[in-house]
């Protein structure tokens, strides 16, 4: 399959399986939901510029949030998932591992502990977040269905 196709696809996959998994096990309390609108809230401060802020509090609300956040969602995950697919095929060649694509998943966390948390005002590894160590470990485990879905996506195409 086309490699941009095979990104574009796992990308959406693994989005997909981590907003499931999330709905499911944060339910439970197990973990915390992602909430989509302060991703669309943040999305939009975004295009005008804005990237951090002290507190979630300063993070303003926006007509069409939730929508904006599924967009923003889902492009950051195929954002993370192309050059992973592609990487693969320009580094190492061959079939792209499904394997490594949970790892990968899991490495994306980062992005979550480094950049998001502290824009929000959260501090590295939401540090200040309100629900303490829950943050972090939240993020690590839909991180880790991010991977699992991006290794279903390569595993069918």
């Amino acid at each position: 399959m086309d490699p941009i196709i095979s990104g574009v696809i796992a990308g959406i996959l693994g989005t997909f399986v981590m907003d499931l998994l999330n709905h499911f096990l944060s339910k439970s309390g197990l973990i915390s939901k992602i909430d989509i609108g302060m991703i669309g809230r943040m999305a939009v401060g975004w295009t005008h510029g804005r990237f951090f802020y002290h507190h979630p509090d300063e993070i303003e609300q926006v007509d069409k949030q939730v929508f904006y956040g599924y967009v923003a969602h889902y492009l950051i995950g195929i954002g993370f998932a192309f050059p992973y697919v592609i990487g693969w095929i320009l580094t190492i060649g061959g079939p792209v591992s499904p394997t490594w694509a949970v790892a990968y998943g899991l490495l994306t966390t980062l992005g979550s502990y480094f950049f998001i948390y502290p824009s929000m005002g959260l501090g590295a590894m939401g540090s200040r977040s309100p629900e303490g160590l829950k943050s972090p470990l939240s993020s690590l485990a839909n991180h880790l269905f991010f991977g699992v879905g991006m290794a279903i996506g390569i595993l069918i195409f």
